[in-house]
């Protein structure tokens, strides 16, 4: 199971081609839209979200209602291309101009620009940005969905939100259950728990914006229902949490990656970090806590997955960095795109979506995938197994 992205962030499209899907998989496109509509929301968001609404057009492998088997597109268009048609569309420039409109030579600090520029020989570095801009998210928020219809078909659940922005952190019972912080968290603004604490995050994405700032936070992904000894220990790239975090960093302006009590395991003594095994007739083995996030050894453990990721303040500023001009390498302040000056809770549901990529990805490896009804079977009779081992 895999997919592939394309198109710029001032292009005509997004697509997204998942490969791998299982046949006779019950999809709406409604359900697509229902998660790019959530990652348009959240507080902090710019005047893009304001003339994007990002809505689905499935183009393949599906039919009246199932999925085929085949791979499935994706397809969002871009409300906002008429409006770059003579700056991002593909057909040769008229004979009588002499400039490509909106060139971008000074690259911004903390932005693929100038790395993609030196790498592809991008001397208008709009070329690197249009792509690696987080517009791209979109797509992948779209391949997330899918995977969240095929998740919550065999009994596995994922919700996203928000634990942390500017260093104000809101705290969570962690006795909640997902469909609890699911609820709780979509009523606020900024995709939190604590009413207090949200207040504070808006106050602070506020006070950002005036100043032409940004900030950053950790968003959390919680996981119910995902069955024990899903991934391996037997070789280093087939660990499952190894897979989930390298594709949270792979989401723009991650830069951290944290299971369970995370970085804190290195503060305390193992007695206070490692989950008691527990066991009983009705539910099998489980764990007293889960301090280790749902994974031990590289594989699931049966307890909820509990993920955290760190987002740095998007680096497009209002009151930009000093950089460098490449053609007359003189100083500039830098160029200024359109922005967010707080995407925490956006980012949130862009990581539920990422890590329910991976999880599915897991699921069909594990099991026989082709036809969706079998892959069910196998993993009910799996449960039961592990239930009674």
């Amino acid at each position: 199971m895999r997919y592939l992205t394309a198109g710029e962030s001032h292009g005509k499209q997004l697509t997204t081609i998942i490969e791998g899907i299982p046949s006779h998989l019950p999809l709406l496109k409604d359900q697509i839209n229902e998660s790019l509509i959530r990652r348009q929301g959240g507080y902090g968001r710019g005047k893009r979200m304001q003339i994007e609404k990002d809505l689905v057009e499935v183009t393949s492998g599906v039919r009246h209602g199932y999925t085929l088997g085949s791979p499935i597109t994706l397809v969002v268009h871009n409300d906002d291309f008429k409006h770059w048609i003579d700056i991002m569309g593909e057909d040769p420039l008229p004979e009588d101009t002499q400039k490509i409109r909106r060139t971008v030579t000074k690259p911004r600090p903390g932005h693929a620009d100038l790395n993609g520029g030196m790498k592809y020989g991008h001397r208008d570095m709009r070329n690197v940005l249009e792509r690696s801009s987080a517009r791209e998210t979109a797509a992948r928020v779209g391949a997330g969905a899918v995977a969240k219809v095929l998740l919550k078909e065999l009994g596995i659940e994922v919700t996203g939100y928000v634990r942390e922005i500017a260093g104000i952190v809101s705290e969570v019972d962690e006795d909640l259950s997902l469909k609890e912080r699911r609820e709780i968290s979509e009523a606020s603004p900024v995709r939190t728990f604590d009413e207090a604490a949200a207040e504070k995050m808006m106050h602070a994405i506020d006070a950002a914006k005036k100043e032409g700032d940004t900030i950053g936070g950790v968003t959390e992904v919680y996981v119910e229902g995902m069955p024990p000894g899903i991934g391996s220990y037997v070789q280093y790239d087939r660990k499952l949490d190894a897979k989930i975090a390298g594709s949270v960093m792979s989401i723009n302006a991650y830069k951290g990656v944290e299971f369970g009590i995370g970085f804190e395991a290195a503060r305390r003594n193992g007695s206070q970090v490692h989950d008691e095994i527990l066991w009983d007739e009705t539910k099998g083995y489980r764990r007293r806590t889960n301090r280790l996030g749902g994974f031990e050894g590289g594989m699931t453990t049966g307890m909820p997955i509990v993920v955290k990721g760190v987002m740095k303040p998007i680096p497009t500023l209002y009151k930009p960095l000093q950089s460098v001009d490449i053609e007359t390498k003189e100083p500039f302040n830098a160029s200024i795109e359109r922005s967010d000056s707080c995407a925490v809770p956006a980012a949130s549901v862009v990581m539920e979506h990422i890590v329910a990529f991976e999880l599915a990805k897991a699921i069909t490896e594990e099991f026989p995938s082709d036809y969706f009804p079998r892959l069910k079977r196998a993993v009910d009779d799996y449960r039961q197994e592990v239930r009674e081992f």
